[in-house]
């Protein structure tokens, strides 16, 4: 395998082409299956559901599935093959072997490429990776078998790439299916989403979730912390567990809990653990962790009191700085704009500590003004 960096990879977890069990998406795989045995087996697919809760996973397993295949399935005893219940192939299948070594000549990925001049990953999906899979559809199958296309993510694609996949749904190749997981739906082209059938999964119980954790080899102590910061989604739970995420959100808890007025010095020393080049996960994790707070206070502010926390004391925080849905508004707001604001600075890599200080300060403010009794 390439050691170059992978977009669809967590870390701390398998690649989901390596992921040995898929929890959580039955009603995604008997939606597939059903259309598989019917013979209504679509040429593009959707996969759609928040970040984290198996898409991927799915759609290496649905290629696996298809591309292990006979070309022309043999009839059973009495006409037609037995209905599919599952798709499960053997890890020593020849078409498995051939995908876990990233190997097999009838499945392309299409994903963010690397930029060559800095070695890291590029923003967007680019027309010249569409072009490729172009050349991919050009190579003959040497066995007749059906073809499988995978792009991960399609709403990272730019516009030019949009629109070379959409002229390959609008005339899809022979025995070919487009399998693209997407995140945020609404950012694709219409006429794309128009031309797939979708499969939605959803975000993950508890008891799916730990099981995902288990197989991961991680252990999830704080169960009740991480369901509710991970809203359902493995690989948000991955990432809390494997950079410390928990602990970080007790501290941003601890934090604010002095609002309307808070501890410059404890905050000066949050803001400064997020700096420098070997803290840039902590500081990513932290934009989240912000994000992730004022979101559950502005449901509080609405809902009431929240029935799980993330950390000692969210509870009692969340519903004394919003009281009322004015306070929820308030933090709304925040969300999109100090959200909006972070992000750009550090995509123009302004001081991480000084953006995690406005943060707080932003948070401060709102306390102070528009979420006060």
């Amino acid at each position: 395998m390439t050691d170059l960096p992978e977009p669809d990879r967590i870390a701390g977890a398998p690649h989901p082409r390596d992921t040995p069990v898929l929890f959580g998406q039955d009603a995604a795989i008997a939606d597939f299956l059903d259309a598989y045995n019917t013979g209504r087996l679509h040429s593009g697919w959707l996969i759609t559901g928040p970040r984290g809760v198996g898409k991927a996973t799915l759609a290496w397993k649905i290629a696996t599935f298809l591309l292990a295949q006979p070309a022309s399935p043999d009839a059973g005893l009495f006409g037609d093959p037995p209905p599919v219940t599952s798709l499960a192939i053997a890890p020593d299948h020849p078409d498995a072997r051939l995908i876990a070594a990233g190997a097999h000549p009838r499945l392309f990925v299409v994903r963010r490429p690397v930029d060559d001049k800095t070695g890291t990953l590029k923003a967007d999906i680019t027309v010249d990776t569409i072009r490729g899979m172009k050349g991919f559809f050009q190579m003959s199958s040497a066995d007749g078998g059906r073809r499988v296309v995978i792009v991960d993510a399609a709403d990272e694609m730019n516009r030019a790439a949009a629109n070379a996949i959409l002229k390959e749904l609008e005339e899809p190749p022979a025995r070919t299916t487009l399998l693209l997981i997407a995140h945020q739906p609404s950012r694709l082209l219409p006429t794309i989403r128009s031309r797939c059938r979708v499969l939605r999964c959803a975000p993950l119980g508890a008891d799916d979730l730990a099981a995902v954790l288990d197989q991961a080899g991680l252990s999830a102590d704080q169960s009740q912390a991480l369901q509710a910061l991970s809203g359902g989604s493995a690989g948000d739970a991955v990432r809390l567990l494997t950079q410390d995420g928990l602990a970080l959100y007790a501290q941003l808890v601890q934090l604010l809990d002095g609002l309307p007025q808070i501890d410059r010095t404890a905050a000066l020393k949050l803001a400064e653990s997020c700096a420098g080049k070997q803290n840039a996960n902590r500081f990513a994790l932290m934009l989240d962790l912000f994000d992730l707070l004022l979101s559950r206070a502005a449901h509080a502010g609405i809902a009431g009191e929240p029935r799980t926390q993330g950390a000692p004391g969210e509870a009692r925080l969340l519903t004394r700085i919003s009281p009322h849905d004015r306070a929820a508004r308030a933090w709304a707001d925040l969300t999109q704009t100090a959200g909006a604001r972070a992000r750009h600075g550090r995509a123009v890599n302004l001081d991480p500590a000084a953006l995690v200080l406005d943060m707080i300060f932003s948070i401060e403010r709102v306390a102070q003004t528009d979420a006060s009794p």
